[in-house]
């Protein structure tokens, strides 16, 4: 049986856009105990599974309810400034709205939905598809304790969960963990592209890249060791991965330069999407 964490009595849900990642979170309510019955979708191209889900109770597409629990905001950031006005009769009161729109703010959000309305941003993942996102969350004023305690239940659906001490960090957030599946997909990549070159057919290197990543992965979060500590520890003394880190570890053109460098520019892009918002 689904562990619920109290979803099952979320009362009703607005989600508003129902793309990867609304899909994910929506997949895993489902599974957690919340009622179609209670869901409400919006969504302009409506995928075939999103549609079967009408016949088991979800309203997919229909007027916005008088009242509404929890609004999920799960559009892309340029379409705020259209979609959000909509919501407005929902603002200023007891409706939680949960964002999860890189860099658009809660000031920003705030002045689109009511400046006195409960408002939490959220920064999820792709993994959260297969149930292993991280998702960081800060709330405005308007957010008690209780109501963070309940929007956490609602994104621990699809993985762990932080909460951030002030706003400012959500760009950093966003830099990391929200962008950075895709560092982690572009080296698996390379990784087969290199075997490739190295003479190992497409299918093979893929298979080794995709592996070794995974389970490098799951032994950095089973073990009590620090990920440095793991290098080390597979690092033979002038063997063969003391001499690939050799390159990977430079200062100038390794991965140290390179992800600072990558890093800081999906941090200054989230923040001028923050000040475009």
């Amino acid at each position: 049986m689904a562990q619920t964490n109290g979803l099952e009595n979320a009362g009703t849900i607005l989600l508003l856009g129902c793309g990867k990642m609304g899909s994910a979170m929506l997949d895993g309510w489902l599974k957690a105990g919340i009622p179609p019955g209670q869901v409400y979708v919006n969504d302009p191209y409506p995928s075939d599974w999103l549609k079967g889900l009408k016949n088991k109770g979800l309203t997919l597409n229909a007027s916005i309810p008088a009242n509404v629990d929890v609004c999920i905001l799960a559009i892309k950031p340029q379409m705020m400034h259209d979609a959000l006005p909509s919501l407005q009769a929902l603002g200023n009161g007891s409706t939680v709205f949960l964002s999860i729109a890189a860099g658009t703010t809660l000031a920003t959000l705030a002045s689109l939905l009511g400046e006195k309305s409960p408002i939490v941003r959220a920064m999820p993942n792709t993994p959260a598809a297969v149930g292993c996102g991280i998702t960081a969350l800060i709330g405005n004023q308007h957010v008690s304790a209780d109501i963070l305690d309940k929007i956490e239940a609602f994104v621990a659906v699809v993985g762990d969960t932080v909460r951030l001490q002030n706003e400012g960090q959500m760009d950093a957030v966003t830099g990391v963990s929200g962008s950075g599946p895709a560092y982690v997909f572009h080296l698996i990549e390379t990784l087969a592209a290199a075997g490739e070159k190295q003479g190992l057919n497409a299918e093979l290197a893929m298979k080794l890249a995709k592996t070794t990543v995974w389970g490098a992965g799951q032994l950095a979060m089973k073990s009590d060791q620090t990920p440095a500590d793991l290098r080390v520890g597979v690092t033979s003394p002038n063997g063969t991965t003391a001499a690939a880190l050799e390159v990977l570890m430079n200062d100038h053109e390794g991965f140290p330069a390179l992800l600072d460098k990558g890093v800081t520019a999906a941090v200054n892009r989230s923040i001028e999407l923050g000040k475009n918002g």
